[in-house]
């Protein structure tokens, strides 16, 4: 067997570095290859780790067909020429002797619906977003899902909460969480500090549906700011004017307020921070920053409904609130910064917990996945 993954960008946002990690657990036991559509930091990422690496050139701008710009005449132009280029895709699937097709995207799935068709193997979707209203629009959600159901032989999601909103009707389907990459031996951390002392970390892109504005007028509320925030991430997709929104909120509110800008490996920083914050107003697909800082020895807050209600036990191993609640949000942080036992107990927990979430463990399943995916037989008269 010999699978090659499929992705329509190259920018290090979370799917995109799952990828990376899936892939390089993967090929010990699996041949494989990678194509990209667009150029951008994540194909020298994959050549550094030796993994077969294409970038198929093209003049389309995927940023052109966003949720944000989903209107029809521009969607239909924008999947028309997706679908042209899915053609040519398909001459370099056949080149590099595919027996099965993964796309990582919605974009993907429609190239590589064509690509697959024209090499005559199996179609898989490796679903990273969650297909819903609340994320794609009433109208795009289930267009979204019905395609998937229409085109691919398989999926695999990245947690039950995203499984949830999909339409897989008879075909196989497997939940793989995005794990991370064991650590031989983490390195020392400091102990929890004291409330008026604490760091705070948010880490994730700047994307008004994290919610990073949400957070800075939380803290602005609880009884004690900590010496530092961390607010730690870029802008890939047109996000620049909400990162301007950030500096002018947190300048205005008067918070200590660090933004690194995009970061290559959080872990660092994240070892540095005594809590980490996620707090995405919509509902997570799964949240690896979440995992990262369990990991990392930080208490963590995170919100629901959606994948981190997955990897939480509330009260256990973090604290989970509902998205977009601002009183939730602001409550948990008080708790957290003003009780330095129950930060030490969660981090403490949550160490053990993140182990549950080795890329290893999904790497092994992918590969098992992989060949019980069958292209159905198309009947030629």
């Amino acid at each position: 067997m010999r699978a090659v993954f499929l992705t329509h960008t190259a920018a290090p946002s979370g799917a995109e570095l799952a990828t990376l990690r899936l892939v390089s657990a993967l090929r010990d036991t699996v041949d494989l290859a990678v194509v990209y559509t667009a150029d951008g930091p994540m194909i020298a990422r994959m050549r550094e780790r030796g993994i077969e690496t294409r970038l198929l050139r093209n003049t389309f701008d995927s940023r052109a067909m966003t949720i944000a710009k989903a209107d029809p005449r521009r969607l239909l132009t924008g999947a028309a020429q997706l679908l042209r280029m899915g053609w040519a895709l398909g001459a370099t699937v056949q080149e590099l002797e595919a027996t099965v097709l993964v796309a990582e995207s919605t974009k993907a799935l429609l190239m590589g619906a064509v690509a697959a068709r024209r090499a005559h193997i199996p179609l898989i979707w490796q679903v990273h977003d969650r297909i819903a209203a609340d994320y794609f629009g009433a109208r795009l959600a289930p267009v979204v899902r019905t395609l998937g159901r229409v085109l691919a032989q398989g999926y695999i999601a990245n947690s039950h909460a995203t499984l949830a909103t999909l339409s897989t009707g008879s075909r196989p389907v497997l939940v793989a969480y995005p794990g991370l990459e064991p650590i031989a031996e983490p390195p020392p951390r400091p102990a929890q500090r004291p409330a008026a002392q604490t760091v705070v970390a948010v880490v994730g892109r700047l994307a008004p549906w994290k919610g990073q504005d949400l957070f800075l007028r939380a803290m602005a509320e609880v009884k004690t700011i900590p010496r530092q925030i961390l607010l730690v991430g870029g802008t890939f997709f047109d996000e620049q004017p909400y990162r301007d929104e950030l500096h002018r909120l947190a300048t205005e509110l008067r918070l200590p307020v660090t933004f690194t800008g995009h970061v290559e490996d959080p872990d660092p920083l994240l070892r540095q921070a005594d809590i980490l914050v996620h707090c995405s107003v919509l509902p997570e697909p799964f949240g690896q920053v979440v995992v990262e800082g369990m990991r990392a020895g930080c208490a963590v807050i995170a919100t629901v409904p959606g994948g981190p209600a997955e990897i939480i036990e509330p009260g256990v191993h973090g604290l989970l609130v509902d998205a977009g609640n601002l009183l939730q949000l602001t409550a948990a942080l008080d708790t957290l910064i003003e009780d330095h036992q129950l930060r030490t107990t969660l981090a403490d927990a949550a160490r053990w917990r993140a182990q549950r979430f080795d890329i290893t463990e999904s790497a092994r399943a992918v590969a098992a996945f992989l060949p019980s995916v069958r292209r159905k037989r198309v009947r030629r008269d």
